[in-house]
């Protein structure tokens, strides 16, 4: 969600080449993010009725929102808006969990979600940021029927969640260093060359708040579109 969706288009179109199909006034002009042919994000503008800033938004799935908001509130989050239709796309709820991080819950109906992951242009992993790893981590597993599993060894306290055989997300324990930002969730988007693509987000009007660092799992690093979203950028690693 963006507070100018002219300029947050032109920028995502300058940095990962999508185009976008904008829906009419009954969507509020609603676009439709693409990759090819592919739907790979959405982007909605914030009406003046929305107290939010500009954010991106991770969307768990859900066969069942009405059960899923019962889970939600069992586990301690609550609802921020919602449920409801989105036309004859799905159906549609936001929730805080019980750190504060904001997350919404799709059910689909015509609209199943995103079509291409884990390459350039589109998102590849998401995280929760909180300052309570292991009341975050307890309460997605429980609503969403996920496994966690804590990385040993590293730095700073960190959990992936797992849905059978498939790894969904992570939970990350924010430290003294993060002191000001609120809990979130992030996202990540691949991009063929990380630094290559912090020059040109630059260019194109937004900024890098974190610079590129290497990891494991990719160089990363941690960016703002011209009209604030924060969001991160990785260079995966060559497969083998």
């Amino acid at each position: 969600m963006t507070t100018d969706a002219e300029k947050a288009r032109e920028f995502y179109k300058g940095l990962f080449e999508w185009t976008f199909a904008i829906g009419g006034p009954e969507s509020g002009h609603y676009a439709m993010a693409n990759l090819g042919n592919d739907h790979v994000a959405g982007l909605g503008q914030i009406g003046p009725e929305m107290k939010m800033p500009p954010a991106w938004s991770v969307y768990f799935a859900s066969d069942d929102l009405d059960d899923t908001i019962t889970k939600v509130k069992a586990a301690g989050g609550n609802v921020m808006m919602g449920p409801m239709d989105v036309m004859e796309e799905g159906r549609m709820a936001v929730f805080t969990d019980p750190t504060g991080a904001v997350f919404g819950v799709w059910q689909p109906k015509r609209h199943t979600g995103a079509q291409r992951i884990d390459e350039p242009g589109a998102m590849t992993w998401y995280e929760v940021n909180t300052p309570d790893a292991a009341k975050a981590r307890d309460f997605y597993c429980s609503v969403f029927d996920l496994e966690p599993h804590k990385m040993e060894g590293g730095p700073i306290e960190y959990y992936t969640l797992h849905k059978g055989a498939k790894t969904v997300g992570g939970v990350l324990q924010m430290t003294k260093e993060w002191a000001g930002v609120p809990p979130h969730w992030m996202a990540y988007f691949a991009v063929p060359n990380t630094d290559a693509a912090a020059k040109k987000l630059t260019a194109l009007g937004g900024k890098v708040s974190v610079p590129a660092f290497d990891t494991p799992y990719g160089r990363i690093a941690v960016v703002n579109d011209p009209t604030g979203a924060v969001f991160s950028i990785v260079q995966l690693p060559a497969k083998s």
